[in-house]
């Protein structure tokens, strides 16, 4: 993962802050701890940048959602329908659990992503 640090990727992928990269925007680094999935730091620690530009800013982050949900979704029919060969109901079924299981991560990784779309990587 070092390798891709500097990048957005990086960023996205760990949940670092997006300028400095030195710090997890998150309070808790578990997204599976759903009382605080969404809870951040109000600035990083690091370099002060303040994660929420303006109040509501993070609702833009529902539009990518989609997308990412649909990402997995096409992952987990792809691995249950064509490398298992699991029947179109049994593929559905295992398509709805992923997106149950898998919801925080993509609640994470669309916030992670819309705040990248408006913020750059300075090196320190």
């Amino acid at each position: 993962m070092k390798v891709l640090k500097g990048t957005k990727v990086y960023s996205i992928l760990t949940g670092n802050c997006p300028v400095c990269q030195k710090e997890s925007m998150y309070v808790e680094p578990n997204p599976y701890k759903l009382g605080s999935t969404l809870q951040m730091h109000e600035r990083c620690s690091h370099c002060n940048t303040k994660y929420k530009i303006e109040p509501s800013f993070f609702y833009g982050a529902m539009y990518v959602s989609y997308p990412v949900g649909i990402a997995f979704a096409t992952a987990a029919l792809v691995i249950a329908y064509y490398f298992f060969n699991l029947t179109i109901i049994s593929s559905y079924v295992v398509i709805v659990g992923v997106m149950i299981v898998s919801l925080p991560i993509i609640l994470r990784i669309s916030r992670n992503i819309w705040i990248n779309f408006f913020m750059k990587y300075k090196k320190v």
